[in-house]
């Protein structure tokens, strides 16, 4: 397998080469490009494609909010990992809502980010503790909204149930021992489900899960 091509969007310069050399000791990773601001950030990922970007959310120009927006707009196969010192609300669900697959702050230890950077790759949805809580306090207070009658007639009933262990926060792998299938199974529902409901990572399907109603207060654990 080819090795996971890295984007790294943060206008401090220190910040950038100790992500660089971090992930550069990894065996399966490769820095593709540095970006010092949102509109660099968004040329490099059309430019070099990267697997996964690695945005900060205050840049100069724009900022990784409107950069996550474009270029998930302009490259739908670029995850976007977002690592930032900030969990403020509006920057959570504003950079959710803009496609971001997972968040992070920057206090994480470099290993925790390294997993990161795997699981987004992977499909898998990476939340900071106290940001999960954010988004589930946000999208399931009161109950949540009355399902959508379009919902889930589009997915399977074997992909509604993947949905809801994906929203307990299960991985691919506790998944596939739950309900007695490999991973790479759980990985080709996943897919499907991604493209019927058209995301692109576990943590926009269930972003829109929640806000649909699909999922209730007694799915979330």
């Amino acid at each position: 397998m080819g090795k996971i091509r890295v984007l790294i969007a943060d206008d401090h310069a220190v910040v950038r080469e100790g992500t660089r050399r971090m992930l550069e000791q990894e065996g399966d990773m490769e820095v593709v490009g540095e970006a010092v601001d949102g509109e660099e950030a968004i040329k490099l990922a059309e430019e070099t494609r990267p697997d996964v970007a690695i945005v900060d959310i205050s840049m100069p120009k724009l900022d990784g909010i409107e950069a996550t927006r474009q270029i998930k707009a302009r490259c739908p196969s670029v995850t976007v990992l977002i690592l930032s010192a900030y969990d403020d609300d509006q920057f959570v669900f504003s950079l959710l809502e803009a496609g971001a697959a997972g968040y992070l702050l920057k206090s994480v230890r470099s290993r925790e980010l390294i997993d990161a950077v795997r699981a987004v790759y992977a499909g898998e949805s990476v939340l900071h503790p106290s940001v999960a809580r954010k988004v589930l306090n946000r999208f399931v207070a009161g109950g949540g909204k009355e399902p959508s009658a379009r919902t889930p007639d589009v997915l399977s009933d074997r992909e509604k149930e993947i949905l809801r262990f994906a929203t307990h926060g299960l991985s691919n792998a506790d998944i596939a021992k739950e309900l007695s299938l490999s991973i790479r199974t759980v990985q080709g529902h996943l897919g499907h489900i991604f493209n019927k409901l058209q995301v692109s990572s576990r943590t926009e399907a269930v972003v829109r899960a929640l806000k649909e109603g699909w999922v209730t207060l007694e799915d979330i654990p």
